[in-house]
């Protein structure tokens, strides 16, 4: 008996595009023999299943079923394929769990903690995470720019605190340039975090729970065309994304700690790509994503197949985890 599975692509936030062609992927690689994939787009104004004649069916948000030629179709499972908001800050998490409905990403506290950048480099520090220094901002605060240079230091990132994204994102030099680089933050998420600029080798480490251990897949080494690290290097095209890295043998070992402590200490399950840089020879914590890109040329995917983990592996691994629970 093939099992159904809802695969859940789209989203609130300015990723959506993104999150489609993630889904897609996992929609096209599921193995057919196991499993009956529904391409399920979620938008603010919509919840609706996506056939391949195009046409649109939309969802019972009651139980997330569909009902198709008068036949009322549940799901064994959900992959979570959406980048943001509501899928990967908790909200979907939660209604999944309270429906009794196994899905593919870590649980609501875990994403709602990693989707925010402060809370998260907060819990960890006493487990001896390191994280660049920040300084934060609420909507409605006192912007006070001598402050920020004195924390920080310039240049210094200006970011959203609680979007998935690369929108949002400033590197800033000069002080008087801090104000609208927090305006264009504060179009994202009523949040800012501003970090101190952390001038060294960048990397990316992809952790996930495989065959009922916690893997640590090999390293991809961030060299951005751009300024930083930004929308246009992550999806554009404009870095270039080595993987394995070109670090010490020693960075390597020290990372992957860092990345599996991170993993284990926060209980973590599904997919997770944590980003770092190292400054004295030690790797600092930028961020932890729950819901890293699934294309082929996503960086999750290319770690697994340096690991010789192809895609359908990597995607059915991800729901027999989770149908095991």
């Amino acid at each position: 008996m093939l099992k159904n599975i809802a695969i859940i692509m789209g989203g609130y936030s300015s990723e959506y595009e993104i999150s489609l062609k993630s889904g897609n992927v996992v929609y096209e690689t599921l193995d057919r023999n196991k499993y009956a994939p529904y391409a399920i787009h979620i938008f603010k104004n919509k919840w609706v299943y996506v056939a391949e004649s195009g046409e649109e069916v939309p969802i019972n948000k009651d139980d997330f079923s569909i009902l198709i030629n008068g036949e009322k179709i549940t799901f064994d499972c959900v992959f979570n394929a959406i980048h943001g908001s509501p899928g990967e800050d908790g909200f979907i998490q939660a209604y999944f769990e309270l429906l009794g409905i196994p899905q593919t990403s870590c649980s609501m506290y875990q994403a709602a903690l990693t989707f925010n950048k402060r809370d998260l480099l907060a819990t960890l520090k006493p487990f001896g995470i390191k994280t660049a220094e920040s300084y934060y901002i609420n909507l409605g605060d006192t912007i006070n720019e001598d402050a920020i240079v004195e924390k920080v230091g310039l240049p210094c990132f200006v970011k959203a605190n609680k979007a998935g994204s690369s929108f949002g994102i400033s590197k800033v030099y000069k002080k008087e340039d801090l104000i609208a680089a927090i305006e264009l933050s504060f179009k994202e998420d009523d949040e800012i975090i501003i970090e101190q600029f952390l001038d060294g080798v960048e990397v990316s480490v992809g952790v996930i729970s495989y065959k009922g251990e916690t893997k640590v897949l090999p390293i991809t080494e961030i060299v951005s065309e751009n300024d930083f690290f930004d929308y246009q290097a992550k999806y554009e095209g404009k870095s270039q994304e080595i993987t394995p890295a070109r670090i010490s043998e020693d960075y390597e070992n020290k990372v992957r700690r860092e990345a599996k402590k991170i993993y284990e200490t926060l209980k973590m399950s599904g997919f997770t790509r944590s980003e770092f840089i190292f400054k004295n020879d030690e790797p600092y914590l930028l961020e932890v994503n729950t819901v890293p890109g699934l294309t082929k040329e996503s960086i999750l995917p290319q770690q697994a197949a340096e690991a010789g983990i192809s895609l359908s592996d990597l995607f059915d691994n991800a729901i027999e985890e989770v149908m095991k629970k």
